[in-house]
């Protein structure tokens, strides 16, 4: 299957998903943007050594049978997108990329391979099918969402806490586990709140000077702080949500950037970037690459269409 891999357009990405080196024995033929790795001063010439081929974006669009975009693909390049695609990536169909799904997934037909890391699903026409993907695949990365977003968050807030400082995470997956891997450095006076002990941090909330949340919640869910509850929070609260779960676990939060990425609103203070990965790129792209190497690019990825027909 021909597989083309273009450079993510999403504000702040810089990460690589798919390295040189990792590049052995595919059963795929795969078209790269060019100047797909600049940011880790790969050149073209590299990935040509390794049997890819290199194309402007819109010929990797255009002689693609599948699309590889790390964040989800972006209005400009719509156009670009034909009939019976498939799309690999972070989609995100029931969160940010919800009106992606209704305005090119459903009426192009694409075959959206989601790489949620606790749930990785096929979506096609209204219908949900299992990937095949092994669940978890990609928790590195969703530990290093974690820990690289609240060290950014600290530092663009202006503050390193000390033990006077009250800190809640919310969540025991691995971006709360990177979260606590972070501020733990700094402090030991954090409590960590799991979904089945969240009516505890409900009865003592207003008391914590920065909330972190590693949640995601469904979407027929309801928030775990509401408007009114953020009001009763005191001034100069800090929510860091590195789940990027813009609007639904902190009700009517919206998503930030890496230019712009805290905002005030009543005296509290709110960080939402949805990349934060990709603050420490080089890292994660090493360990991106490796694993969707073994377990997306090696194997022939029609074994995803097949299961839309099975």
């Amino acid at each position: 299957m021909k597989i083309g891999l273009v450079k993510a357009n999403f504000p702040g990405e810089r990460r690589v998903p798919l390295l040189p080196k990792d590049i052995k024995d595919f059963k795929n033929e795969i078209l790269v943007e060019e100047g797909f790795g600049k940011f880790l001063d790969i050149d073209d010439q590299d990935y040509i050594d390794k049997g890819c081929h290199i194309l402007s974006r819109a010929e990797v669009f255009a002689e693609s049978e599948a699309i590889f975009s790390l964040k989800l693909i972006q209005p400009t390049d719509y156009s670009h997108l034909r009939e019976g695609q498939m799309i690999i990536g972070w989609t995100h169909p029931f969160g940010s990329g919800q009106s992606f799904m209704k305005e090119q997934a459903l009426p192009k037909k694409l075959i959206v391979v989601d790489l949620d890391s606790s749930s990785p699903c096929i979506y096609y026409e209204n219908e949900i099918f299992e990937s095949g993907i092994p669940k978890g695949l990609l928790y590195k990365n969703s530990f290093y969402a974690g820990y690289a977003g609240v060290l950014d968050a600290l530092l663009q807030y202006g503050l390193i806490p000390t033990e006077e400082t009250k800190i809640a995470i919310l969540g025991s997956g691995n971006v709360a586990q990177g979260a606590f891997s972070s501020i733990s450095k700094y402090s030991s006076n954090i409590r960590m709140y799991y979904r089945k002990t969240m009516s505890i941090f409900k009865e003592n909330y207003t008391k914590y000077d920065i909330i972190i949340n590693g949640i995601e919640i469904g979407k027929d869910d309801d928030p775990i702080l509401s408007f009114s509850d953020q009001k009763s929070l005191k001034k100069g609260t800090f929510i860091i949500d590195v789940a990027a779960d813009a609007g639904n676990t902190i009700e009517g939060t919206h998503f930030t950037t890496m230019d712009a990425p805290i905002y005030e609103n009543d005296g509290k203070y709110y960080y939402v970037v949805p990349n934060t990965p990709s603050l420490i790129y080089r890292n994660v792209s090493q360990e991106l690459s490796k694993v969707l190497s073994e377990n997306i690019f090696k194997e022939d990825c029609s074994r995803f269409f097949e299961r839309t027909i099975s």
